[in-house]
């Protein structure tokens, strides 16, 4: 048995300057870092922003790959069951790192067992918004005229099972109104068909949807935070409507999977927070209209363990199931 103990203890040794070395070492070749949505969306838009920083910042290349379908679980799979070895990287948003595993079943991987969480980048506001020439002005005027047209309001959203859908969800649930559902792979065709007029209403991330308001190519109806924003100063919030206590937050985090060196996790996560604090970084979230975050690996995990008490319950009470 001293034999055994020793031998595991010097096995135990061994290896630790081994995985000390693989993370000092680390990169040494190109990484990939996925994103669940299309191109085009306000995640992919970020996620490149902090890819370019991070391959000027480790001399290596950081390659964005969009997987996009069954509302960011494609893509959230493919990096759930990658090797974890600091080469494969989830930028996502709450579906596929958080609220997922409350509406699909079968759902082939566990995001708080596969994940390793990084680092929360950044918060964003959902908007409400509607084509120029919808008879609707605001929030009310909407659900009015839903109630007088049950099912003949449609309401995109960025896929099955995000934010948009859980918030178009619970407004309907709220209001007592009927709204026929059109899910999209993304923000870019949802906005595409929103401005065709193929959709009525969006409710979607809010930063992608800005130069539209501003060209007066669509109409903002509302934001989901609890403040008014200040990209949009004259579009009241979801509570003014009279939605008291509503809010939602879109946020974007990066995660790895589980058993990635904790070294690595940490040379990532200081690399992130430092763009965050940089003035390049600072503009990139202005020009986006986001809020950035940062913090400890510590903080995203608390995060997300917030997010699931909160919209479990909601997502159980609205019956959104995939």
């Amino acid at each position: 048995m001293r034999l055994l103990t020793f031998g595991l203890l010097g096995l135990a040794l061994a290896l630790a300057p081994c995985h000390r070395a693989v993370a000092q070492e680390w990169p040494d070749r190109p990484v990939t870092m996925i994103v669940p949505f299309p191109a085009g969306a306000a995640v992919d838009t970020l996620a490149r922003a902090v890819a370019n920083m991070l391959s000027e910042n480790f001399g290596k290349q950081f390659i964005v790959e969009n997987r996009a379908g069954a509302g960011g679980n494609l893509g959230g799979a493919s990096v759930a069951k990658a090797t974890a070895d600091g080469y494969t990287w989830l930028f996502g948003t709450p579906a596929p790192i958080a609220l997922n595993k409350f509406m699909y079943k079968g759902l082939a991987y566990d995001s708080e067992r596969d994940f390793t969480p990084v680092v929360l980048v950044a918060k964003s506001p959902m908007i409400i918004a509607a084509t120029s020439d919808f008879p609707a002005k605001t929030l009310p005027d909407l659900i009015a005229y839903a109630k007088q047209n049950p099912g003949k309001v449609n309401v995109g959203v960025p896929g099955n099972g995000t934010l948009g859908h859980i918030t178009s969800a619970l407004i309907q649930q709220f209001a007592g109104v009927d709204m026929t559902h059109v899910p999209y792979r993304g923000s870019a065709p949802l906005i595409t068909d929103l401005l065709g007029g193929q959709v009525n209403v969006a409710m979607d991330f809010m930063p992608t949807y800005l130069p539209l308001v501003a060209g007066g190519k669509i109409r903002a109806l509302a934001v989901t935070t609890s403040q008014r924003v200040a990209q949009l100063p004259d579009v009241p919030t979801v509570q003014e409507a009279g939605f008291k206590g509503f809010e939602a937050t879109a946020w974007y985090a990066i995660v790895a999977p589980t058993g990635t060196p904790p070294e690595i996790v940490s040379k990532m996560n200081n690399a992130v927070n430092a763009f965050l604090e940089s003035d390049k970084g600072k503009s990139v979230l202005a020009q986006n209209a986001l809020q950035g975050v940062g913090g400890s690996p510590e903080d995203l995990k608390a995060f997300v363990a917030g997010e699931l008490a909160k919209w479990g319950p909601v997502i159980a009470a609205a019956k959104i199931t995939m």
